[in-house]
């Protein structure tokens, strides 16, 4: 590993202000179709470039751009595989993501920024397949969602461009399946019968998000629950409740994530000693994106975070 000095920015969805903001902030400058860090330092992009935000074809062209000139790295986030997906043939007259009315809706702004450019459209899915599902440096990892060695080879590389895997992948009950909803959507527990809850788009949910590190038999279940606990749900778990869910090690290398729409407000740290979210809601209203600096260190510190507010 040559380069120990990162640059980690979370979930942008189209709000390129925010990002230029940011990358501003962090010392980058414009530099042809890319923004250079006279430091020699580097962007890794955690994914989620597309849906709800304004400018996503211009998020998309700076992310590439940085990549290509080898200013940063990217990898693949949940919308990028389901924007393939969606976009994807199934065989069988439909789609390997169902295009109902939600799935449709969420990825709305997207359609809507490439409506008429079919063929530019087309090239971007060919671009995300080409993402990588996830990054390991030795000292420092990258994932979109969740760390889980137990799928590492089957997603290492970039298996989007095996069209078996992508089509598996889509399938659910799958070893590929499950791979993905891990890494890229997080591990989810069923909540006991009657319990449900609405997640930010008001979808009622009988599934949780769950962290996938210090997990302790015994544990109110609702101390599990991501981004904020859920103090109502006082069942003890169980080890059948953890045998199918990662639980990182405090002495692992750090990783680094977005997806889990951390609020605004609440305090920007380390998760654990080596773990940090970087999606603090950055694609709702004037929330501002955030990055973390990473210098090698191995016990991350609150004083890496930054943000900046968008000029949109």
């Amino acid at each position: 590993m040559k380069n120990k000095h990162y640059d980690l920015i979370g979930d942008i969805h189209g709000h390129h202000d925010k990002l230029t903001a940011l990358l501003a902030r962090l010392g980058f400058k414009p530099h042809g179709d890319s923004h250079r860090h006279p430091e020699g330092r580097k962007v890794i992009f955690l994914g989620d470039y597309i849906d709800r935000g304004p400018k996503i074809r211009e998020v998309l062209h700076t992310v590439r751009g940085m990549v290509e000139a080898g200013d940063a790295l990217a990898i693949m986030g949940n919308h990028e595989f389901n924007a393939v997906a969606y976009h994807t043939a199934d065989g069988k007259g439909g789609w390997l993501r169902e295009r109902s009315e939600k799935n449709t809706r969420t990825h709305a702004a997207t359609l809507a920024a490439f409506a008429d450019r079919d063929a530019e459209w087309a090239e971007w899915v060919g671009w995300f397949k080409r993402l990588p599902m996830h990054l390991d440096l030795g000292a420092l990892r990258a994932v979109h969602a969740a760390w889980d060695e137990r799928h590492l080879e089957r997603l290492s590389g970039t298996p989007l461009l095996d069209d078996g895997f992508l089509h598996a992948a889509a399938t659910e009950g799958t070893p590929e399946y499950v791979a993905v909803e891990i890494m890229l959507k997080g591990p989810e527990m069923e909540l006991p019968d009657g319990v449900f809850f609405e997640d930010k788009e008001r979808i009622k949910r009988k599934n949780i998000r769950v962290r996938w590190w210090d997990l302790k038999e015994g544990t109110a279940l609702g101390d599990l629950v991501m981004p904020e606990r859920m103090v109502e749900l006082r069942e003890k778990v169980t080890p059948e409740m953890l045998r199918d869910l990662p639980n990182y090690g405090a002495d692992e290398p750090p990783v680094f994530f977005g997806h889990y729409w951390l609020p605004a407000d609440r305090e920007k740290a380390p998760l654990a000693r080596n773990l940090a979210s970087l999606d603090y809601s950055g694609a709702f209203g004037d929330n501002p994106l955030t990055a973390y600096r990473w210098d090698g260190e191995h016990e991350l510190s609150s004083n890496h975070f930054v943000t900046t507010h968008p000029h949109e």
